[in-house]
């Protein structure tokens, strides 16, 4: 489409070394989100909107939010107004990736919440950089340590609003191995609160 990142976005998409799902759009939803947003389809977040209602990566491991449908939240509903963080993507841990804005004139870098240590990374990369090294195959080393023998099977099969609760909890010694940890099928927004109640804890 003239004038779309979506043609950068979907040869990523289409190279990438392992499988990626696209959900597909409801057009309404997707220039709601657009303008909710205030982005327009040029920019990689926006051709996402645009054109899908999200991204599954790695055997739905990683959702990268669109303009929702098929179990995702559109990704206009996970804006922060206050902070202006955008969630633009969660995994099947519970972990969140969010578009951060910096300081005037710096440009917004995504960060990454993870279930391990239960605190806010900052990746250094802005959303198109963030997403073409995970359309890239960034996935299986970032994860490398958060995985089990057989994980591709488990993820599988979940609805794309289900993750996967494990106990003792991957931020605990007794949990760092999963493959040992007792693992449900738990509602994502449950998993995503329980990480973020125990981050409070713990202060």
């Amino acid at each position: 489409m003239n004038g779309s990142a979506w043609d950068e976005v979907l040869p990523a998409v289409q190279a990438a070394p392992y499988p990626v799902e696209l959900v597909a759009p409801d057009p309404d939803r997707a220039e709601g989100c657009l303008t909710a947003l205030g982005i327009t389809r040029r920019s990689w977040l926006g051709a996402v909107v645009a054109h899908t209602g999200g991204i599954c990566v790695d055997h739905g491991w990683l959702r990268v939010l669109g303009s929702g449908g098929s179990g995702l939240p559109d990704i206009a509903a996970q804006a922060d107004p206050a902070s202006r963080w955008l969630v633009v993507g969660h995994d099947v841990l519970g972990g969140q990736f969010a578009w951060v804005p910096a300081e005037p004139g710096v440009p917004p870098t995504v960060h990454y919440f993870g279930p391990d240590d239960l605190g806010w990374l900052d990746l250094e990369q802005g959303y198109a950089d963030w997403l073409y090294a995970v359309l890239a195959g960034s996935l299986t080393q970032f994860y490398d340590t958060l995985r089990w023998p057989g994980w591709e099977t488990e993820v599988a099969s979940l609805g794309l609003d289900e993750g996967i609760h494990t106990w003792p909890p991957p931020s605990t010694v007794e949990g760092k191995d999963l493959f040992k940890a007792s693992r449900k099928a738990v509602p994502m927004a449950e998993l995503v609160s329980f990480h973020h109640e125990m981050a409070r804890q713990l202060g």
